[in-house]
């Protein structure tokens, strides 16, 4: 069994523990406090467990040539690319204010620390756990700062090999036991073919301690269900209000109808899930009694008689006799009375 974490107070995951869903605002709120606020509680009425967004200290994230270099993309919010990142980046005040709204209406508030400095402030605003993006999975001093803080931390794989996995695993596990690692795939939109969910039973065998996930950036919510039903206890998605909007994240983000649908196929598949158990359940019953064959004789059988297979069939009867499986078992057993052609073979018979 998977390890079992309490990821947020009174939060487990993994195990059978319900999947934990989490709506990535990220930067889809356009740089806009009253649109995230929207957008928490468009999560919250969806049925996510968690709105995350990202936390980056721009100086500590990107050098000054990155800053200065020329943003010319539709989707630019600036003529450099630090100009379009500080549109974006929200001070820690409306951090502060957005965690005390998700407070508010009652859903878990998390993000990404996207720089060591960002992980510092949202220690300090205490969030429940840290996200690790695939930016950052291989920044292995990142890593190990952000696992010695002691809170619990998912951390997505995008751009990673599995042998990087290994050594973040590694790294994480020596300060943090509570962590998850996340299949992912660093594309937006990404197209089906990237996707590979088998990657989810790898992790499973590679890390049987701790819980796997998924974040996808794909189009639509087949395949995050599907994640869930090879044993996803995480589930990651982008989310928007309009598909529409500028903004690279966009196109590949879940607009409310699709998160909400995406969450019910979640619950859904998990009750789907079941018991490993097999065996007739209650429900079966009538079905059973209905249409469930039995043994009748085939011929008729003078009492005395021992039994031999081609005196014996197989049909829906009535009365219900020797369950089907056990026609073998009667063989070489004797009837303690005359039974007729047709008639069911009853285990009071023999």
């Amino acid at each position: 069994m998977p390890l079992v974490f309490e990821l947020c107070p009174g939060r487990m995951v993994g195990g059978d523990h319900p999947c934990f869903i989490i709506a990535e605002i990220g930067q889809n709120h356009q740089g806009d406090i009253e649109i995230a606020k929207k957008m928490i509680k468009m999560a919250k009425d969806c049925g996510a467990d968690c709105a995350k967004f990202q936390k980056s200290e721009l100086e500590y994230k990107f050098n000054k040539r990155a800053l200065e270099r020329p943003y010319t993309s539709k989707h630019s919010w600036g003529k450099t690319y630090g100009e379009h990142k500080r549109h974006l980046e929200f001070s820690h005040e409306q951090y502060r204010e957005l965690q005390k709204y998700a407070e508010k209406v009652g859903i878990i508030f998390t993000a990404s620390g996207m720089d060591e400095m960002a992980v510092e402030f949202l220690h300090e605003i205490n969030v429940p756990f840290f996200k690790v993006g695939s930016g950052d999975t291989n920044n292995f001093p990142y890593l190990e700062k952000t696992a010695k803080k002691g809170r619990p931390m998912v951390v997505s794989s995008g751009m990673q090999s599995m042998e990087t996995m290994r050594q973040v695993y590694k790294t994480v596990k020596a300060h943090n036991k509570n962590f998850a690692i996340l299949q992912c795939t660093s594309a937006y939109p990404l197209e089906p073919e990237h996707v590979n969910l088998r990657v989810i039973t790898e992790y499973q065998k590679e890390f049987p301690d701790i819980p796997i996930g998924y974040s996808g950036h794909e189009s639509g919510i087949n395949i995050s269900v599907a994640a869930v039903a090879l044993g996803a206890k995480i589930i990651e998605r982008h989310v928007t209000l309009d598909k529409t909007w500028k903004g690279n994240d966009h196109s590949a983000s879940l607009e409310p109808s699709e998160l909400s649908e995406l969450v019910h196929s979640i619950r859904l598949v998990e009750r789907a899930l079941g018991s490993s158990l097999k065996q007739m359940l209650p429900c079966e019953k009538p079905c059973h009694d209905k249409l469930g064959k039995s043994v009748v004789a085939k011929v008729k059988i003078p009492k005395g008689t021992v039994l031999t297979l081609d005196m014996l069939a197989v049909k829906v009867a009535e009365p219900i006799g020797v369950k089907a499986e056990d026609i073998f078992q009667l063989v070489g057993k004797t009837v303690m009375k005359d039974v007729e052609e047709d008639e069911s073979v009853t285990p009071d018979l023999v």
